[in-house]
C-alpha cells in the first residue's frame, strides 16, 4: 500500500481526502479514530450523526434520548471528538444530519421532535465542531402528494426554518439526489433533477443574499437510478460542495469501496468513474474527495480496518491524480 504521507503531496495539496466516521471513531476513545484517519492518509472526516438516532428506529418511531438535553450538554458530549480531530491535523469536512427528518407515516409526535429537536441541535453542532456543510435528506413524499413539485414545496419550507440559523452560523445546507423503494423497486426520490435543483438553490440563496444551500452529490445513488455522472454534475456546476463517493451493484444501496463491482465477465465497472471524474474536472470542483464507505469497515476483520481505509485513500490519491491528468 503506498504510504499515507506521500499521500499528502501532488494532487491532494489540490483535493483533500475524506471519509465517513462510521465504524471507524468510537465515543470512548475519538482520538485514537481521528489518528487512524491520519495514518491511513485523510484529513477530513465525514462526520455521521445519523448513527446516534438510527434511521431504521426512526421509521418505526422509535426515538432514543440522544438528542434529548440541552444543546450545551450534547456540545460536552462531542468535545472529546473535536479535540482528537484536532491532535490528528482532521477537519470536519461535512455532516450528516439524522436521517429521514420527516416520515411520510409518522406521527406527529415524531416528525416534530425531528423537526424541532433534531434539527437545530444539529445545526448547532455542526457550528461547534467548526464543520462548513451539513448534508440533509429531502422528504420522500411524491407519491403521497402526487408530484415532485408537492413534494418540494415541504423540504423547501424545511430549509426555510433553518436557513437563518445556516446563514448566521456559515454553514451551507446540502440537499442530495435519493433514491426511493415503491413495491421493491427502485425509483428516483427527492432531488434527482439537476436543473430543478439548480433554479431552487439559486432562487434560495439569492433570498438570503447567502450560499445558505448546496448540493451533495451521491455516487452511489445516481448508480442505482441510471442518472449520467457527468451531465448531472455540469448541470449544477459551482453549486455541488460536497460529494459521497461509494459504490453498488446498481441493485443495491450497499456503500462499499469504488471498482468493487462490474456489469460484466468483462469486468467493467457497474459505476462511471470515468464521468464522473469527467464531470467534477468540468464543474472545477475544488472540494473534499469524501468517501461515503462506512459500512465497509464492519465486513472488514478489526485487524483490516486501517489497511481498508488505506486502500480508500489509496483511491482517492488515483482520482486526484485523474483529475489533473485531464
Amino acid at each position: 500500500m503506498k504510504p499515507a504521507d506521500k499521500g499528502e503531496k501532488g494532487a491532494c495539496d489540490k483535493w483533500q481526502l475524506g471519509v465517513q466516521s462510521q465504524n471507524a471513531i468510537q465515543d470512548e476513545n475519538p482520538a485514537e479514530g481521528f489518528a487512524m484517519l491520519r495514518r491511513a492518509g485523510f484529513s477530513s472526516v465525514d462526520f455521521s450523526l445519523h448513527g446516534y438516532l438510527l434511521n431504521l428506529d426512526i421509521y418505526q418511531g422509535k426515538l432514543n434520548d440522544f438528542f434529548d438535553p440541552d444543546v450545551e450538554e450534547i456540545k460536552a458530549f462531542f468535545a472529546p471528538h473535536r479535540e482528537g480531530a484536532r491532535k490528528a491535523g482532521i477537519r470536519f469536512g461535512q455532516m450528516h444530519m439524522p436521517y429521514p427528518i420527516h416520515v411520510p407515516a409518522g406521527s406527529r409526535e415524531v416528525n416534530d421532535y425531528l423537526r424541532h429537536q433534531v434539527a437545530p441541535k444539529s445545526m448547532e453542532l455542526c457550528s461547534f465542531l467548526e464543520c462548513p456543510y451539513i448534508v440533509i435528506h429531502g422528504f420522500k413524499l411524491a407519491r403521497f402528494l402526487g408530484s415532485e413539485e408537492a413534494e418540494w414545496q415541504y423540504t423547501e419550507a424545511f430549509i426555510h426554518e433553518h436557513a437563518p440559523m445556516a446563514k448566521e452560523m456559515g454553514i451551507t445546507i446540502c440537499i442530495e439526489n435519493l433514491y426511493d423503494s415503491i413495491g421493491g423497486h427502485i425509483v428516483e426520490g427527492p432531488c434527482c433533477k439537476a436543473q430543478r435543483c439548480a433554479e431552487r438553490m439559486d432562487r434560495i440563496n439569492e433570498q438570503y443574499g447567502a450560499e445558505v444551500l448546496g448540493f451533495c452529490f451521491d455516487t452511489g445513488h445516481a448508480n442505482l437510478l441510471g442518472i449520467d455522472f457527468e451531465d448531472f454534475l455540469c448541470r449544477l456546476g459551482h453549486r455541488v460542495k460536497v460529494l459521497h463517493i461509494h459504490d453498488n451493484d446498481a441493485v443495491q444501496d450497499l456503500h462499499q469501496i469504488p471498482f468493487t463491482f462490474t456489469r460484466t465477465r468483462e469486468n467493467k465497472a457497474s459505476t462511471d468513474w470515468e464521468g464522473f471524474l469527467r464531470g467534477l474536472r468540468t464543474i472545477h470542483y475544488a472540494g473534499i474527495l469524501n468517501f461515503e464507505t462506512g459500512p465497509v469497515l464492519k465486513s472488514f476483520p478489526e485487524e483490516l480496518k486501517e489497511e481498508a481505509l488505506g486502500l480508500i485513500a489509496s483511491i482517492g490519491r488515483y482520482f486526484a491524480e485523474t483529475l489533473l491528468r485531464f
